[in-house]
């Protein structure tokens, strides 16, 4: 349970620390943490295996039943701090708070850590940037029970805080990796996955597609689609048809489109 008395000042150095690790991904990467807000999202970050460091705690906000249950589930080791209700709001990343926040040890994986099945199915994103985006695609991953997402030449990190939060915890759920282009190419090569490339230009409709193989469904920028690279490299070029007057889908909307057909195939 936290210390009988809470942190009161925003100059407090841990908090202090807390703003620059939400802030600049350079400090998350240099301190290899990140941070997660939310009771939800840290219980399933908790099952997931990910190593918790130290939890901040809004008496005012998380009343004490909750705060047992965190007891519970984390131990009482770890750090642990109560923190007054102006410095939370401060610290907070999101309207209604639940008064819970912890710093935590992300996941490092590399293509050569996942662990797939022989038929697996696999979400690839190209140069991603917005992390709402990012989460709301493995929210769909996690929903479809995908194997692996791979993040090609992200711009924006994994485990960026509100990735966590657009996720709700998803981004723990499912085993994420970010790797350049051309070493995800030769790794598809390398185990047999058929790559299907999503753009507008494409003349096979998705719903004609074979996705009951080792599939990997490659989405792009909504602002510029896939790269010439990856529109060469692909297997196959598939759209969604359109019957208005735009030509594309949100990217997430797109790639939950996409991947529950391939379940939908799957059986």
């Amino acid at each position: 349970m936290p210390a009988a008395d809470p942190i009161t000042s925003p100059q407090n150095p841990r908090i202090k620390n807390l703003l620059k690790l939400q802030q600049k991904p350079a400090e998350r990467r240099a301190q290899d943490l990140t941070i997660i807000e939310g009771y939800r999202e840290l219980t399933i970050a908790h099952q997931a295996g990910v190593q918790i460091t130290a939890l901040f705690v809004c008496p005012e906000l998380a009343d004490d039943a909750r705060q047992r249950e965190l007891a519970t589930m984390l131990g009482t080791a770890l750090d642990w701090f109560s923190v007054s209700r102006p410095v939370f709001e401060k610290v907070a990343y999101r309207e209604g708070s639940d008064g819970i926040l912890a710093l935590a040890r992300p996941p490092r994986r590399r293509l050569a850590d996942l662990q797939l099945p022989a038929n697996p199915l696999l979400l690839i994103l190209e140069a991603v940037e917005k992390p709402g985006n990012l989460g709301a695609v493995l929210r769909t991953a996690d929903a479809a029970r995908v194997d692996a997402v791979v993040v090609c030449d992200p711009r924006t990190d994994l485990y960026n805080p509100n990735v966590i939060r657009a996720s709700i915890g998803c981004v723990f759920t499912n085993q994420v990796v970010a790797a350049p282009t051309e070493e995800v190419l030769g790794w598809l090569r390398q185990h047999g996955i058929r790559s299907f490339a999503t753009t507008p230009a494409a003349t096979a409709l998705y719903t004609n597609r074979d996705f009951r193989g080792p599939s990997a469904i490659v989405m792009g920028t909504e602002a510029t689609g896939l790269s010439d690279q990856w529109l060469a490299a692909a297997d196959e070029q598939i759209k969604i048809p359109m019957a208005g007057y735009i030509d594309s889908l949100n990217v997430s909307t797109c790639t939950a489109i996409m991947t529950f057909e391939a379940v939908r195939q799957r059986g």
